[in-house]
């Protein structure tokens, strides 16, 4: 962890809605002027498009259903590790971007599915926000989440996150339910040992819980809508914690826990407004390398 260059981890599986966090994050810095450098866990990825579809293959033929994204022989722990503990020290540190689509590709310059050259961070941010699956990963050999100064995790209810996993890859990659649901269950093992321990890891969990019927996530037709959904609100660590103040500006919260509030699903955003931006204010203000001081 650093006090001059704060790292900044969002984690959260696949479907469970990270993006939307990273969306709320940039209308923060841009509004507290904190200049961020902001990594997507998907380029600490061990292989191409390409190169996983062979991986996998290889690994099926080999009688191996459990090889996935989710876990450490398709990843690049030791270099997020190192990027996290670099830019602690020295506010830089070497990463690349994945081309998801085609207009990435005409952006970057290359083909869909595969990699940019590693590159140096540019100098002069004032913090790291990383956006993906591993940002507070721990094994028995590397610990990301020792260098992360917050930790930030995204968890809907598992059948909420399967169900909005399932409608994304049918709707936007053409899968069928059958290759999704196969999927799902080629990523539990890796599920249960590395995504599922980093929320014991992280400082707030926001997890997403549905108001309606989710209990066959595999049929379900429609995604459940934020106004169908409750939203609980976990601190590691709640001491000054407003919890009053949080409530009095979030209409229909509650308190569930003395760590935990409870908020509507159509509040999310602002409840994050309030929530993050003090913590960011307070990480930026401490490094001491905030462009909005005077």
């Amino acid at each position: 962890m650093s006090i001059k260059h704060p790292v900044v981890a969002v984690t959260g599986s696949s479907g469970a809605g990270t993006s939307t966090v990273t969306d709320t994050f940039e209308q923060i810095f841009a509004r507290e002027k904190v200049t961020a450098a902001i990594v997507r866990g998907d380029s600490f990825h061990r292989y191409d498009r390409a190169g996983m579809r062979k991986a996998g293959a290889e690994a099926l033929a080999a009688g191996d259903n459990e090889f996935s994204h989710f876990g450490p022989r398709a990843n690049l722990f030791p270099e997020l590790e190192a990027l996290f503990r670099e830019y602690g020290e020295t506010g830089t540190g070497r990463v690349r971007d994945y081309v998801h689509d085609d207009r990435e590709a005409e952006e970057y310059g290359q083909p869909p599915g595969t990699f940019t050259p590693w590159r140096d961070l540019p100098e002069g941010s004032d913090l790291l926000y990383y956006e993906g699956l591993h940002g507070a990963v721990q094994t028995d050999t590397v610990d990301v989440a020792r260098y992360a100064d917050l930790r930030i995790g995204v968890v809907p209810i598992i059948n909420l996150e399967w169900i909005q996993k399932i409608h994304r890859d049918r709707s936007a990659r053409g899968y069928s339910t059958e290759a999704v649901t196969d999927t799902i269950l080629r990523r539990m093992p890796d599920y249960v040992h590395y995504i599922c321990p980093q929320f014991a890891n992280t400082h707030v969990n926001f997890q997403r819980v549905p108001m309606v019927d989710t209990s066959n996530p595999f049929i379900a037709r429609w995604i459940p809508t934020a106004d169908e959904s409750m939203v609980v609100i976990r601190f590691a660590d709640p001491r000054g914690i407003d919890f009053p103040y949080l409530r009095s500006m979030i209409d229909g919260s509650f308190m569930s826990r003395a760590n935990s509030i409870v908020i509507p699903g159509g509040k999310l955003d602002l409840a994050m407004q309030l929530i993050l931006t003090p913590l960011i204010w307070r990480l930026v203000e401490k490094s001491g390398r905030s462009s909005r001081r005077t």
